[in-house]
């Protein structure tokens, strides 16, 4: 998982939102092993998260879901609805018990997410990748969580909300459904390539313009998206 490090010419802003001070000062601890990231900040709670995201102009924030006031959630759902903090990614920390949080953070923006016992290569691996906005962080574990979420038989699914998310694909042309089923199988962009006999620059061509079709962000809302239309199904 660390074959990228030391690659990124930029330096990485990472913010830290988190309520509990020694998991913040952890995760600083580790990330100042990273010549190519800094943390510009730490935040208590979703609101600070925000306001510190404005004044630093922070890369990537590690947020946690499970804090006071404003909570991980809502914070990422304000920070993709706004404009000018579009390119900011979020990465959100989570343990077991936040499984539908965390499907409803990736359906809000979030780019994807990590544990917090997460080990050091995988977690600078992961704001690596998700800074370059290249790719979905462990496609394959995100997919299997969405599954579980989304197929929970307890699980309310009103018919006219699906009729209207299975209506957004109609935009899309037959190609485009096929990459993003494989989107939502989890592959990445050379794997789709490789897949449809494809460039892999063609491959990244289809799935930036369906996003945009689709006005998602990124992946991890590409492979929500695929679950809840039906174009991808547990064990498909």
């Amino acid at each position: 998982m660390n074959s990228d490090a030391g690659k990124s010419d930029t330096l990485i802003r990472v913010l830290l939102a988190d309520d509990q001070a020694l998991v913040r000062s952890g995760f600083r601890v580790l990330l100042q092993s990273a010549a190519d990231v800094e943390v510009v900040g730490e935040a208590a709670d979703g609101g600070q998260a925000i306001e510190l995201a404005r004044t630093t102009r922070a890369d990537v924030i590690l947020m946690d879901i499970r804090m006071p006031g404003m909570d991980g959630l809502e914070a990422a759902r304000r920070l993709a609805a706004d404009e000018d903090l579009a390119g900011v990614k979020v990465l959100i920390l989570t343990t077991f018990e936040d499984d539908e949080n965390v499907v409803e953070a990736l359906r809000a923006g979030a780019s994807g997410f990590l544990t917090k016992d997460v080990e050091l290569p995988d977690l600078l691996h992961a704001i690596r990748v998700v800074a370059r906005g290249e790719a979905l962080l462990s496609p394959g574990a995100t997919r299997r969580l969405i599954a579980r979420v989304l197929t929970q038989p307890d699980r309310p699914r009103p018919q006219a909300n699906a009729a209207a998310t299975k209506s957004k694909l109609e935009v899309l042309t037959d190609r485009e459904r096929e990459v993003l089923t494989l989107v939502g199988g989890g592959l990445s962009n050379d794997e789709i390539a490789a897949t449809l006999f494809l460039s892999p620059l063609t491959a990244k061509t289809h799935v930036s313009r369906i996003m945009t079709k689709l006005a998602v962000r990124d992946r991890a809302q590409l492979v929500v998206l695929a679950y809840e239309t039906g174009l991808v199904s547990p064990g498909k």
